[in-house]
């Protein structure tokens, strides 16, 4: 996990295959399709666009998000920004606004190789209809 400090200033673009953790600013691209990311509170993101495994937004983010699993918006965060993701979560009290597109999100198998049980099974354990 990296996280980048509330006085952290940092403008360009991050590539990334673990967790981040931005408390600061950040101006530029995120490019991190197996990555997960943090926006914590206080943090200001201005993205041209954010391609991440999944983020988490309790501050403020501006530009084009895409996750390939899901987004979370916290209460209190604010959210400019067209959502492309798989799944979305808005808590209440959260100021977001934008367009969503969800996405379909298959578990990765060959359905003509794979029994019809195990590949039902894979789709509610994916989905997270059981836990």
């Amino acid at each position: 996990m990296t996280v980048f400090g509330a006085e952290t200033e940092f403008d360009g673009t991050i590539k990334f295959s673990d967790r981040l953790v931005i408390t600061g600013r950040f101006t530029g691209t995120i490019e991190a399709p197996d990555g997960d990311l943090e926006i914590a509170r206080g943090a200001v993101c201005d993205v041209d666009r954010m391609s991440v495994n999944s983020v988490v937004v309790s501050g403020s983010v501006r530009g084009t998000i895409e996750a390939a699993d899901r987004v979370e918006m916290c209460s209190g965060s604010a959210v400019e920004s067209d959502v492309t993701a798989a799944r979305l979560r808005i808590a209440g009290n959260v100021d977001f606004s934008g367009q969503v597109t969800m996405i379909d999100s298959l578990p990765d198998m060959d359905l003509f190789a794979t029994a019809s049980d195990e590949y039902r099974q894979a789709l509610i354990v994916h989905s997270d209809v059981i836990k």
